[in-house]
């Protein structure tokens, strides 16, 4: 019997803008659209730093609203 597996809605951009609340606005690969993301629970509680010009990982959201960074690459 075959489980569900959840898709895996990742992807990679650049960060363009720093916000306010640790969010940013990032440019995806490939697409000529920008995301708003924030940063995942285990970036903030180790101090990532994310900068302007990082490329880092994205966890889409599936049903279109804020995308998680879960890795700064």
């Amino acid at each position: 019997m075959e489980e569900n597996k959840p898709q895996d809605n990742s992807t990679e951009g650049v960060v363009t803008e720093a916000l306010p609340n640790a969010m940013f606005r990032i440019k995806l690969e490939g697409v000529e659209e920008e995301q708003i993301a924030y940063l995942s629970g285990k970036m903030r509680m180790n101090r990532i730093r994310v900068l302007i010009g990082d490329k880092v990982r994205l966890d889409l959201d599936p049903y279109g609203g804020k995308g998680r960074i879960s890795r700064r690459l």
